[in-house]
């Protein structure tokens, strides 16, 4: 991930959680105290964060904290492994730590979570992707994150690709109207996505031309259906509903791509704690 791009939002993040100051560490710890700690998983995970964002949020908040050993991302990690050492400041770790908790445990359960997607898929061709349903302000680590996970990106944005949806379509009249008016409108080196609930769109997507047709919420066998239908002329997604247990059959329906808005918006937050590892304490009272 770009800094000149992630260092804002961790900011950002850092501003909302300490605001004024720290009222309990500045009074426990004078200025001049260190320490150490480690982040230990809590249970197995996928992990992803350690070096790209806890590590950039000490950082960011005292250059001098020293982060090592960082387990890379994407690596498997058994409960009880350290995933990342941390010494300096005590008041810098102390300031830092949830919101850098915050977020690799937010980012390895999507890297979890996605893993295990990926694996039910094994053997049948069928890639796993992501949506835009994100939290909001964590798009850019969120998708970061399913590719740690084995996962690859959707558009990352409204500005990165065209995907005509049911509304759209309801709106504009057909899809062949709608298709007609964004080639008049966007270059040629954008692709055309569009998504279709019947087969009877399909066959007009593929009349039009379009490079990617999206199966949504379709039952297994009209998607085999529009697979064979389809026949290579185009990329298929299957999209709508995709869970752990069912993503399996999709993938052996035939289809190129499976999106799954569960892996950003359904993922459980993996347990990671900051362990203390000891330090040099003194009294900041006087007198």
């Amino acid at each position: 991930m770009d800094t000149f791009v992630l260092d804002p939002i961790l900011r950002s993040f850092l501003a909302e959680d300490l605001e004024h100051g720290d009222l309990t560490t500045e009074a426990i710890f004078a200025a001049e105290d260190r320490a150490a700690a480690s982040f230990v998983a809590r249970h197995p995970m996928v992990v992803v964060g350690m070096t790209s964002v806890a590590s950039r949020v000490f950082a960011l908040l005292d250059p001098e904290v020293a982060c090592t050993g960082a387990v890379a991302d994407g690596s498997r990690a058994a409960a009880g492994t350290e995933l990342l050492q941390i010494q300096g400041r005590t008041r810098t770790l102390l300031r830092a730590e949830r919101v850098a908790l915050n977020l690799v445990q937010r980012l390895c359960g999507i890297a979890t979570l996605t893993a295990a997607f990926v694996e039910q898929v094994a053997g049948t061709g069928a890639r796993i992707v992501d949506t835009r349903k994100t939290t909001p302000g964590l798009r850019l680590l969120e998708k970061y994150a399913v590719r740690a996970g084995g996962g690859r990106n959707h558009r990352f944005s409204l500005s990165d690709g065209v995907l005509i949806k049911d509304n759209h379509i309801a709106a504009c009249g057909s899809i062949t109207e709608a298709v007609k008016r964004v080639r008049q409108r966007v270059p040629h080196t954008i692709e055309i996505e569009v998504e279709t609930d019947t087969l009877e769109q399909v066959e007009e997507c593929l009349r039009c031309g379009v490079g990617v047709i999206m199966l949504d919420n379709m039952d297994l066998a009209t998607m085999r259906r529009a697979v064979a239908l389809i026949n290579g002329r185009a990329l298929v997604e299957a999209s709508g509903g995709v869970t752990l247990e069912s993503v399996r059959a999709i993938a052996e329906t035939g289809v190129d791509i499976i999106s799954a808005g569960a892996l950003t918006h359904s993922a459980r937050a993996c347990d990671i704690g900051m362990d203390w590892r000891g330090g040099v304490v003194t009294d900041p009272r006087p007198g």
